[in-house]
């Protein structure tokens, strides 16, 4: 490859290459098979590569039910109608919150250092990660021999493999050590450990304990253990190094796994685990291991490619890249962090692991940003944002065996909390699956947590049309709507149902009874958000009521009870505009107190919800781009990600790749991780991937528009493999800006409807297929499973 980067003979679509080693973390080059992630710095003289396993938390089995709230319920609830948000607050802080207030942490498991005694006259540096192979490598020469490293984390094998080799027989000599972490804060008071070993003559193993954390005991043990395989050259254990000298290449495999089994069981070995691992990889030779590993990433990454025109600023290094494109065009550059969000989800949520966190699988800190938990009031939803039209629907498996245990505590909150029926979550979770609102007021009244992520479970339906999977989410969503259907009251002007208590989350509204005040939750000067009725709680429930009645139809099940909650849906509060021509963001028309806030709730109607849009609500699109152009194109990275979507919506792909460009000259690492202003997340890396989906094909009112939001930059271009709903998926070419071709593969047999916006001719194994002309100018034609029509612009 490194050759290949100097003739320019890549693809810059799915290549980031460096001329330097990471000088922090947040420039390290990520690895991940679902559960072991690795972030490789690429260093020649001390090599750093931090590891994590996705179930190394803080804490253990625990529960913040707190009982009898329910029974302040009605107090809160007239203090709100009658004004007095600040004693809503202060009730609902201490009687409703979940206690403790704050939840477990994400933790850094270890660190693997491998010293090199001569770092001196590097030449020819270089470091990449390669999206076709999932394979991070560095190459450098010194005193005339190259040196190459290279760095995957196996999801068939379970095992972090590094492997090292030189030009020259004889030039490879390392010690490494296997370092665990603690928690350095916390020291007056954790009580994590761990220790460090030999092991034989080739090995290390690094053994310990997960820290007790707001009272809650850490049960938590893992084992983490390096193997060596050298070829030539000699090789010995000291004490907690291990030394290799004169070898020709040298294979390290890193196995590690804790005793967490789910959310209420932690009793595995994790020992027998590690042990079970290496087993595995017994016998095999590195190439095996390496072209077995390919086979496995490539089986999910390869389904969908995005190629858009390359300029000659494509074949740059990555960080010159993202400087460049503010003033030239690269549109690959956009291929290329769509191509990173799906490599991170693949490489952070797989079949049987945890789902991907405010971080994916990589944190380098024992008290990260937030915890690196699951935030319910946008990031967890958006991490999985691209998880359906990137063609890995199996990459949800995590997401919805999340929603699924969320139930469990959330049945406790609904009844204890609210008195209701079904069950609830509020904007926070983590390993343990608690449920009750956390942080304080301001957070934790976003009762709709818990129906945004069900309307995610639905989306997983309309991509699979998958009738068995419907079956099995079905519970979920009924339980969903029951609470609600228990917990909406009537708003005093006697038309409208809405919740209450409720947020728009993390905006305080300017309203009468709103002011800074000293919290006793907190213990910080701060504002409320508490109020009734947000304009984002109402519209995730008149999908998520649409998405049950409609499962209730396909399913023929609680025909009575649909029609309950059919007409229950009627008099949710519907989108309103006020007085500054904005939709607003609440039931009353308010103004809000942070002018240009980083969360758009009161859009969500209009993405990735399905209440608001340019066809069907074209009354409201002015009052949407007013929220828009209100709140600005600035923000954190999530937001920009978000409103990169928003506008694809709207139809304005110059003014979402303007957003891009904004958000990678500001919100994003040299690798493509976004920020959060200043911490690494994986939400707004996720959220452009899906972002740019929506620039390209939309498909959520019920047609499969073509090039809906294409930017004047983006000419020219294909994407194939993209998925849509109705489960079709869609390979799309299109030059000066208009659709050549298009091929459609139908999964299930549906009737297809696509808007291509040119006269085509389509055809099935060369024959002529009728079509019917809609008034929208899309067309509709029937179709049969596994066939693959094409539409040809005539």
């Amino acid at each position: 490859m490194s050759a290949n980067i100097d003739s320019k003979k890549f693809d810059p679509s799915t290549l980031l290459w460096y001329k330097n080693p990471a000088k922090v973390w947040e420039e390290a080059l990520p690895v991940g098979n679902g559960r072991l992630g690795a972030m490789v710095f690429g260093e020649t003289g001390e090599e750093r590569i931090q590891i994590n396993e996705d179930t190394y938390w803080t804490g253990g089995p625990y529960s913040t039910v707190v009982k009898g709230g329910y029974k302040v319920l009605p107090e809160i609830q007239k203090s709100i109608f009658d004004g007095n948000p600040i004693k809503a607050h202060k009730l609902f802080g201490r009687y409703l919150m979940g206690y403790p207030v704050e939840q477990q942490k994400y933790q850094s498991l270890a660190d693997l250092h491998l010293f090199f005694d001569n770092n001196k006259d590097i030449t020819n540096y270089k470091r990449w990660l390669n999206l076709e192979t999932g394979i991070t490598s560095v190459e450098y020469t010194m005193d005339g021999v190259t040196y190459r490293r290279e760095v995957f984390s196996s999801a068939p094998y379970q095992v972090i493999v590094v492997r090292l080799t030189a030009s020259k027989p004889g030039s490879i000599s390392f010690t490494t050590e296997l370092r665990g972490k603690r928690n350095g804060s916390m020291s007056n008071y954790a009580t994590d450990y761990f220790r460090m070993d030999g092991v034989g003559k080739d090995g290390l193993t690094l053994k310990g304990k997960s820290a007790d954390y707001m009272g809650i005991e850490g049960k938590i043990r893992y084992e983490a253990r390096l193997k060596a395989v050298a070829e030539g050259g000699t090789m010995k254990v000291d004490d907690i190094d291990l030394i290799i000298e004169n070898a020709d290449a040298v294979t390290l495999y890193i196995a590690a796994a804790t005793n967490f089994v789910n959310y209420k069981d932690v009793s595995a070995d994790p020992h027998m685990r590690v042990e079970q691992y290496l087993k595995r990889i017994k016998g095999k030779t590195y190439k095996e291991i390496r072209e077995e590993t390919i086979k496995d990433y490539k089986s999910l990454f390869d389904r969908v490619s995005l190629t858009l025109s390359e300029t000659k600023d494509s074949y740059l290094p990555t960080d010159e890249r993202i400087k460049e494109i503010q003033f030239s065009p690269d549109p690959q550059l956009a291929s290329l962090s769509y191509n990173f969000g799906r490599y991170l989800l693949i490489s952070s949520s797989r079949p049987g692991t945890q789902p991907a966190n405010l971080q994916g699988i990589w944190n380098n800190d024992m008290n990260p940003s937030w915890d690196s938990k699951y935030t319910t009031n946008i990031n967890t939803e958006m991490n999985y944002w691209p998880v359906e039209t990137g063609n890995l629907s199996e990459c949800a498996e995590p997401f919805i065996s999340l929603v699924k245990d969320l139930t469990d505590q959330g049945q406790q909150v609904a009844r204890e909390h609210y008195g209701c029926r079904g069950w609830v979550f509020h904007q926070n979770t983590d390993i343990w699956r608690v449920a009750a609102p956390m942080d304080g007021p301001t957070w934790g009244t976003f009762t709709v947590g818990g129906a945004w992520l069900t309307t995610q479970l639905w989306e997983h339906y309309l991509f699979s049309m998958d009738k068995e999977y419907l079956k099995r989410i079905y519970p979920i969503m009924k339980g969903s709507v029951q609470f609600f259907m228990d917990f909406l009251v009537e708003h005093p002007n006697g038309k409208w149902l809405i919740t209450n208590p409720s947020t728009s989350p993390e905006n305080p509204p300017k309203g009468p009874g709103y002011r800074y005040f000293f919290d006793e939750v907190t213990a910080m000067y701060y504002f409320t958000t508490i109020c009734a009725g947000s304009s984002i709680d109402m519209q995730i429930l008149t999908d998520l009521f649409g998405y049950y009645v409609e499962a209730s139809r396909i399913l023929g099940m609680d025909k009575d009870f649909a029609e309950k909650v059919a007409s229950a849906r009627k008099r949710l509060v519907p989108p309103q505009v006020g007085k500054d021509g904005l939709l607003q963001e609440w039931t009353e028309d308010w103004e809000q107190l942070e002018k240009r806030h980083r969360h758009i709730s009161n859009l969500y109607g209009l993405y990735p919800g399905n209440v608001l849009s340019v066809k069907k609500t074209p009354e409201f699109v002015k009052a949407c781009k007013a929220v828009l152009n209100q709140r600005g194109d600035g923000g954190p990275g999530f937001s920009r990600a978000w409103k990169m979507a928003l506008w694809a919506r709207l139809y304005d792909g110059n003014r979402a790749n303007k957003i891009f460009k904004g958000y990678i000259k500001d919100q994003c690492y040299p690798q493509l991780f976004a920020k959060c202003y200043t911490p690494l997340q994986v939400d707004g890396s996720l959220g452009v991937t899906a972002a740019i989906t929506e620039m390209l094909i939309q498909s959520h009112e019920g047609v499969i528009d073509l090039l809906p939001a294409l930017p004047d930059e983006w000419s020219n271009g294909e994407f194939n493999g993209v998925c849509a709903r109705g489960a079709f998926e869609i390979n799309i070419k299109w030059e000066q800006g208009r659709v050549q071709s298009a091929e459609v593969l139908s999964k299930g047999g549906n009737t297809c409807v696509i808007n291509p916006h040119v006269e085509v001719r389509v055809s099935c194994n060369g024959k002529r297929i009728p079509t019917k002309k809609m008034s929208d100018g899309s067309i509709k034609f029937n179709t049969k499973k596994g066939n693959t029509y094409l539409l040809k612009r005539k």
